[in-house]
């Protein structure tokens, strides 16, 4: 029955993270790419403008 129990917690979690988990359009990378690179805001400002976490920011940075 514990493993039930553990199989169905985990199952939950996956299901949180896989509905939370936001994808963007190429149409919408390019425009915050593009925003970034004009300088006018920071890279940690952009991200928090759209919502990306700090392991995207790093690979927007590249």
């Amino acid at each position: 029955m514990e493993t039930n129990h553990k199989q169905s917690t985990e199952n939950f979690i996956k299901e949180v993270r896989r509905k939370t988990r936001r994808t963007f359009t190429s149409e919408q990378k390019i425009l915050i790419v593009m925003e970034a690179m004009r300088g006018e805001l920071s890279t940690a400002a952009i991200c928090r403008k759209y919502g990306i976490a700090t392991p995207g920011r790093f690979r927007l940075k590249k």
